[in-house]
């Protein structure tokens, strides 16, 4: 699953356990603009160094795996929780889209009209 948006809070690194560490960050989904969401999702392992590439404010596009599970507690109630778990963030910006245009060549920007061409 993909969700386009806005980072809005990037968290500090938790080390959970001596081998397991995750972070959080938020991002602000707009599919409807008048209603958006602010969605907490996290990155876990190696993966969570790659938020230093990334400030509030970013254009993002993050892939994700929503991720479900039980626990019964000690008074044998079963409590369930939701993870989404973010495997790959890529920038999202106009600039890529304005550097292509400005990299094509001149001869393909002209008015054809004013071609000697025959057909």
């Amino acid at each position: 699953m993909e969700i386009k948006g806005t980072i809005e809070v990037i968290f500090d690194t938790q080390q959970v356990t001596e081998s397991f560490s995750k972070r959080e960050f938020v991002v602000k989904y707009a599919d409807n603009p008048t209603y958006p969401e602010l969605v907490k999702m996290e990155m876990i392992q190696d993966k969570c160094q790659e938020l230093d590439d990334y400030t509030v404010g970013s254009s993002v596009i993050a892939n994700i795996n929503l991720k479900g599970r039980k626990w019964t507690d000690p008074q044998g109630v079963d409590k369930y929780f939701n993870t989404i778990q973010c495997w790959k963030l890529e920038k999202k910006n106009g600039s890529n889209q304005q550097q292509q245009s400005s990299t094509t060549p001149e001869w393909l920007n002209n008015d054809t009209e004013s071609d000697d061409l025959p057909f």
